[in-house]
């Protein structure tokens, strides 16, 4: 995925963008060509993406087609198996993200002061949120904004797949675990940090112990998230700093329901105090290791958030649980 770019870098990206419009000998490029291609790409599917935007897709082709002739580039490959990016659709991509966001905060301005917002907030997901009343944040948005369609997208890819595709402009804002230091590109507000603790069946021998070093667990068998996600970036992150060495048995992408698994016997965890309460079957025990999982909302800081995304922005804070 393409990195972030400075704002210099993204102002010469609208600029080339512009000038292949104005170089273009036939009609030129218009906005919503971009629109349509950036769509196809994001959802590498033409079917999808005239879903997605509301139109047919005999439109959709149609403006992809009419975007590679002007640009006499395929943009494409299509098969009936799948839709691809050429090296020059690749190119083309950030560049026509850049050029849309341009318009965007072009439209914001003039709804700013006619007082309404509309536009569209892509928002980043981990599976479970348990530090936001999500559902409560957007229907308060809602009413206050109902001209602003929100899309939701959960993260298969966990945190690490989010910070990605923020950084590749496919998101606008996203609910993500971070350990350590913020990437580069993102701008990131922490709102809850949790230990880690060990989770291990309730008749296991090291389950009635009053605290456990991770030297105690490196030999027993893992439950854990795949890596990118929060919690098993930051216990490898722990284990590597003490020169140890474990094995992940069981990967599981919701971390709610990482201690189901433990309870059945299939391995131990470190996960976060908050998703592993006190329970029959099971031994919550404390770790001598600063090991914490953090929760937060994150932006692209290479890209000024649109109204509507500061309008969501300025609302987390009184749906924090």
């Amino acid at each position: 995925m393409a990195a972030s770019l400075p704002l210099g870098d993204q102002h010469r990206q609208r600029i080339f963008v512009l000038a292949i419009i104005t170089e273009c000998d036939d009609a030129p490029v218009e906005l919503r060509h971009l629109v349509y291609f950036v769509t196809v790409a994001e959802e590498r599917n033409f079917t999808r993406a005239a879903q997605r935007l509301r139109v047919v897709q005999s439109g959709v082709s149609a403006a992809v087609r009419a975007l590679e002739r002007e640009l006499g580039a395929r943009l494409f490959e299509r098969s009936s198996q799948r839709v691809v990016l050429t090296d020059a659709g690749a190119a083309l991509l950030p560049a026509a993200r850049a050029t849309i966001d341009a318009a965007q905060a072009a439209r914001d301005a003039v709804a700013e002061v006619r007082g309404g917002l509309r536009g569209t907030v892509r928002i980043g997901t981990l599976i479970s949120v348990g530090f936001v009343d999500l559902p409560g944040l957007l229907g308060r948005y809602r009413a206050e904004h109902p001209a602003v369609d929100l899309r939701l997208r959960a993260a298969p890819t966990g945190s690490a797949g989010l910070a990605a595709s923020l950084l590749d402009g496919e998101l606008d804002v996203a609910f993500l675990s971070l350990p350590g230091r913020a990437p580069a590109g993102l701008s990131v507000r922490t709102l809850a940090a949790e230990p880690i603790v060990a989770v291990l069946p309730a008749a296991h021998p090291l389950a009635g112990r009053p605290r456990l070093t991770l030297a105690d667990l490196a030999e027993e068998p893992f439950v854990d998230s795949p890596p990118g996600y929060g919690n098993r970036a930051e216990v490898d992150r722990g284990f590597a700093a003490a020169g140890l060495r474990r094995r992940v048995a069981v990967e599981v992408a919701d971390i709610a329901t990482v201690r189901q698994y433990v309870r059945e016997g299939l391995g131990v965890a470190l996960i976060p105090r908050f998703s592993a309460p006190d329970e029959p079957g099971l031994g919550v025990v404390p770790i001598d290791a600063e090991l914490r999982w953090t929760f937060a909302i994150a932006t692209a800081s290479g890209r000024r958030p649109s109204a509507a995304v500061r309008a969501l922005l300025e609302l987390v804070d009184a749906y924090r649980i």
